[in-house]
């Protein structure tokens, strides 16, 4: 046997009333949440980039201390490390290879009228006198260096 539903009109206000009081409460606190994560993200950025700061700082006063002091030491510190695990390089025959194709290959270039324009302006330059450089040059010169 089916009874009739009454539902009162009032219970249904202050149900609804209810809910929407409920919805503002949940839409307040989500939107205090997402406020309280955008300060806390602002603050880790601004000390990250108070770390990076100080790094950086730190890194510049002992360079410049170690320079002060050892400058030999100073300048293999800023040596870039070799890599380390780059796997086997290519072998001897590869390599011969390789170059053996792009240098002994003769390669036929369309070279355009602005070849002979080139050539034709560089023949009133006068080549230059050979220039050797012999082991006691090489001596002097280190000699002379402040390192």
């Amino acid at each position: 046997m089916d009874l009739p539903v009454v539902v009162d009109s009032n219970e249904d206000e202050i149900v609804s009333h209810e809910l929407e009081q409920m919805r503002s409460i949940l839409e307040e606190a989500i939107l205090e949440r997402t406020e309280r994560i955008d300060d806390l993200k602002q603050k880790i950025a601004a000390w990250g980039k108070r770390i990076r700061r100080f790094t950086e700082r730190s890194r510049r006063f002992n360079q410049n201390r170690l320079f002060q002091s050892d400058q030999k030491r100073l300048y293999k510190s800023l040596e870039r490390p070799k890599v380390c695990g780059a796997g086997q390089g290519p072998d001897q025959a590869d390599i011969i290879a390789f170059w053996r194709g792009l240098w002994s290959e003769p390669v036929n270039h369309s070279e355009g009228p602005w070849m002979k324009v080139a050539a034709s302006q560089g023949a009133s330059v006068t080549p230059m006198d050979p220039i050797t450089i012999t082991p006691e040059d090489v001596a002097e010169a280190v000699r002379r260096a402040p390192n």
